[in-house]
């Protein structure tokens, strides 16, 4: 069975292509060069918000690198492309691809796929997607559910890759312990971590015959889009809760409503 990987250049992206590694279960890899990872705050911002805007993505590089510092490249010698954004979704991509004569395609922190592309990829075609869809679907929904007060549904879902943003049906959630002590980032960290050991899982169990059940997502949820979020919604994090919104739920004082997830796992 060969797996490729399509994957964004950031050490959490990095992160999941070395667990499969370890695992026999990746056999090329197409990264898709990003974005760098800590941004400048507005000169327009109000004193608050730049200030709450440098903490918050200061505290995610050093999560990041706390959690994934040692994956800055991929550790073994496969088959690999790496694109600028401008050239994902080109003929170089596609032809890379169809060389590549893969079983299973998984994609994680690229840009959409276009459908010329999906249209060749193998039936096994899956996106492990930063957030619980269909509730969470789009960008920042790692972000949106300390925002909501509901820690326990920020998690990953592993989904078929279609057209439809974050939208094809679903093979697995994966939600993070929490624990005391959690930031909002810690978190983030931690469901990608849950999510890599699950798709190991899932993939060995492929490897046997063992096909996942596809769950159809059946509600819409919210696809959220970069414009949803702002500096501003950082002041709730930080000024309202100082960070602690995992402590508070687990004490209690946020309520409990729990997401119904599907579970590949489950024997």
């Amino acid at each position: 069975m060969k797996i490729v990987l399509l994957s964004g250049s950031h050490p959490r992206h990095y992160f999941i292509a070395n667990t499969l590694l370890e695992n026999d279960l990746l056999h090329g890899h197409l990264i898709e060069e990003r974005e760098a990872f800590m941004p400048v705050p507005s000169k327009e911002l109000e004193p608050i918000d730049r200030e709450n805007f440098i903490r918050h993505f200061h505290d995610r590089e050093k999560a990041e690198l706390a959690y994934f510092g040692r994956h800055l490249k991929v550790y073994k010698d496969i088959p690999t492309l790496k694109v600028k954004k401008s050239e994902f979704n080109g003929e170089q991509m596609l032809q890379w691809l169809v060389g590549q004569k893969p079983d299973v395609v998984l994609t994680y922190g690229v840009h959409k796929i276009e459908d010329h592309i999906i249209d060749i990829l193998p039936d096994f075609a899956w996106n492990i997607h930063g957030g619980l869809s269909p509730w969470y679907r789009g960008n920042i929904t790692l972000f949106w559910p300390f925002y909501m007060l509901r820690p326990n549904w920020a998690g990953m879902t592993i989904h078929r890759l279609t057209s439809k943003l974050d939208g094809g049906d679903i093979i697995h959630h994966s939600v993070p312990e929490l624990e005391y002590g959690d930031g909002i980032h810690d978190v983030a960290c931690k469901a990608v971590i849950k999510a890599a050991q699950d798709l190991v899982e899932i993939l060995k169990r492929l490897r046997k015959g063992v096909i996942p059940q596809y769950v159809p997502q059946k509600t819409n949820g919210k696809l959220f889009v970069g414009t949803d979020w702002t500096p501003q919604h950082l002041r709730l994090i930080y000024q309202t809760f100082n960070n602690d919104i995992v402590d508070q739920y687990l004490d209690g004082k946020l309520g409990h409503i729990e997401p119904k997830l599907v579970n590949a796992l489950k024997d």
